[in-house]
């Protein structure tokens, strides 16, 4: 008898990154501006990577404690506290993580089983919901809506109420949003979380851009700040956008103390640690990051306003003002595939954008652009779009 060497259904199932596809497509032509990845253009700051190299001539190059260094752990609950001081955060709460994907698909091992009901908000990055089906569980969506007097993503709070049933084991947020930029408000995660406690549904809340917010505030609105330590909610969060550390994969979650042991025996059985020598890194960007960071987010805000501004300029093309995160979302009339406008924009303009099918249906017929770039670079990019739609027939 021959048995076939396929993986199970559920990951045959899955779809390949489609932004992945539209990197391939630019493999070997010059000069194309890549805006499709949600990273910034510029290296980590040099104080981190100092701190990295220095723990390395130390030898820190050892196995660290499952949860992370007692140290980093400390200065995590001492970061979040002050962000969000109505939230009781001890280090004992903490788990660090091997990147903040790693803490998401650790939350949703400890929770989550086959046939699971999970509701998302969306349009999301993929690897969320995806990290849901790699487990068996069944998605099911609740869209954002472009609201036509602010120009800006929405959400129906009824809506998802509604769709939060008895059934359900965990809500997806992500909030500042990937793609959207949008931002949930305070009395909404108020709202949602006083739902869930009452019904027992568990809240897995993505939190990797909370800094990266265009209203001046110094962080967005979480889940933490409306939640009880007791509550079944887990916040995800990461390293890489609020300390330009994409490569470094280093995250963390905020948990409930009764799932920390889980977590602990699922970090042994995934990773068995981050780094040491990266967790030393953490340590410094949390203590000596801030300046940086405001930095960054200042320049990632003016970026956002500056695209916005030449966008509205072209006469085909319709972008939502995000409220925070590092993306702007963009359609152009009469252009419904984003695949294929996608990999057409890398052939013919040599500009690299995400197409919004990569983020579901939800947003299918949009591009991502990622504005975590110089202002001169991002008006290049324009000017290739801008050419790009006078050579179509009829011009722009």
């Amino acid at each position: 008898m021959h048995f076939s060497a396929q993986p199970r259904p559920a990951i045959a199932a899955l779809s390949a990154s489609r932004i992945r596809e539209v990197a391939n497509a630019a493999m070997g032509l010059p000069d194309v501006l890549a805006f499709w990845f949600g990273e910034p253009d510029r290296p980590t700051p040099g104080f981190i990577s100092d701190a990295a190299k220095r723990a390395l001539d130390q030898g820190r190059t050892f196995y660290s404690p499952n949860l992370g260094l007692p140290e980093l752990r400390s200065a995590l609950a001492d970061y979040v506290g002050k962000l969000h001081p109505e939230a009781a955060i001890t280090p004992s709460r903490i788990a660090v993580t091997s990147s903040g994907v790693s803490a998401l698909m650790l939350a949703a091992q400890a929770l989550l089983s086959p046939g699971d009901r999970v509701v998302a908000v969306v349009p999301l990055w993929p690897n969320l919901s995806a990290i849901a089906q790699v487990l068996g569980a069944q998605v099911e969506t609740v869209d954002l809506q472009v609201d036509p007097q602010s120009g800006r993503w929405r959400l129906d709070v009824q809506a998802l109420l509604a769709a939060l049933t008895g059934n359900t084991r965990m809500l997806i947020l992500n909030s500042p949003g990937n793609p959207t930029g949008w931002v949930m408000p305070r009395a909404a995660m108020a709202e949602v979380i006083a739902h869930c406690r009452q019904h027992g549904i568990w809240i897995l809340s993505d939190e990797a851009y909370e800094r990266l917010i265009f209203d001046g505030s110094p962080c967005a609105p979480s889940m933490l700040d409306v939640a009880h330590p007791q509550d079944r909610l887990v916040v995800a969060n990461t390293f890489s956008k609020t300390w330009q550390m994409t490569g470094w994969r280093l995250g963390w979650l905020v948990l409930p103390e009764t799932l920390v042991p889980a977590i602990e025996k699922l970090i042994e059985f995934n990773s068995s640690c981050a780094p040491e020598f990266i967790q030393i890194a953490g340590i410094t960007a949390i203590e000596q990051g801030d300046q940086a960071t405001r930095d960054f987010v200042e320049s990632v805000r003016a970026g956002a306003t500056h695209l916005m501004t030449l966008l509205r300029e072209l006469g085909p093309v319709r972008a939502v003002e995000p409220e925070g995160a590092m993306y702007v979302l963009l359609r152009i009339e009469g252009q419904p595939d984003s695949l294929t406008l996608a990999k057409d924009l890398v052939v013919r303009a040599r500009l690299g954008l995400a197409p919004g099918i990569a983020f579901g249906g939800a947003s299918e017929g949009y591009l991502r652009w990622c504005v975590a770039r110089p202002p001169a670079v991002l008006s290049e990019g324009v000017e290739r779009l801008r050419a790009y739609l006078n050579s179509r027939p009829g011009g722009a």
